[in-house]
């Protein structure tokens, strides 16, 4: 069964939008400090990792626009991999490989985790990642924390309807602007 990984750029305050430059008071914010070579290899690691793509539309979108036209390791397994969409108006997602998600989200995400053996990397889709987190479907969270306070912009941690529990699987200090990488994973409720 496959494992649905969510990283994100975040900052101090827990904005996560815009972290590339996209339209935004502070459009590709997270260009702004250094991750180092560590932090670079990180989300390489995390690319080659990965089994496919799970996206929300606006994110998939940005993507699209960016990555076909790209030459590199990176690139290359964005261009390669299986891409899901989730999206109740696209219809015909232009990128190769790509496969547009329609109806409950938890459903066609837990039936799509039946189907592929390995990570499944989930980035930015702020909608995205606060609906799996609601239920439960992340297996594992990783944050770039950037040490910025942005203090507008949308958050990655929205409202839950319960409290949910992570354990710090890993944490280091990359880059000379001292930028964390936090890893999480949920630790399961007590009788389940």
């Amino acid at each position: 069964m496959g494992r649905i990984v969510v990283t994100e750029f975040v900052s101090l305050d827990g904005v996560m939008e815009a972290p590339g430059g996209e339209k935004f008071k502070y459009p590709g914010w997270s260009f702004e400090f250094d991750r180092g070579e560590e932090g670079n290899q990180f989300k390489l690691d995390e690319t080659l990792d990965a089994e496919a793509l799970l996206l929300g539309r606006v994110t998939y979108e940005g993507f699209a626009a960016a990555w076909p036209s790209q030459k590199n390791e990176f690139a290359d397994k964005f261009n390669s991999m299986p891409k899901y969409v989730v999206s109740s108006t696209l219809e015909h997602p232009e990128w190769n490989n790509s496969t547009v998600l329609k109806g409950d989200v938890a459903d066609e995400v837990t039936k799509l985790r039946r189907q592929i053996d390995g990570d499944i990397y989930v980035h930015g889709s702020c909608r995205l990642a606060q609906t799996l987190i609601e239920h439960d479907l992340v297996g594992e969270l990783h944050l770039m924390v950037l040490p910025v306070l942005l203090g507008t912009g949308r958050r990655l941690f929205g409202d839950t309807s319960d409290k949910k529990t992570l354990r710090l699987v890993e944490s280091k200090t990359v880059g000379s602007d001292g930028v964390l990488i936090l890893t999480y994973a949920p630790v399961a409720k007590k009788g389940t």
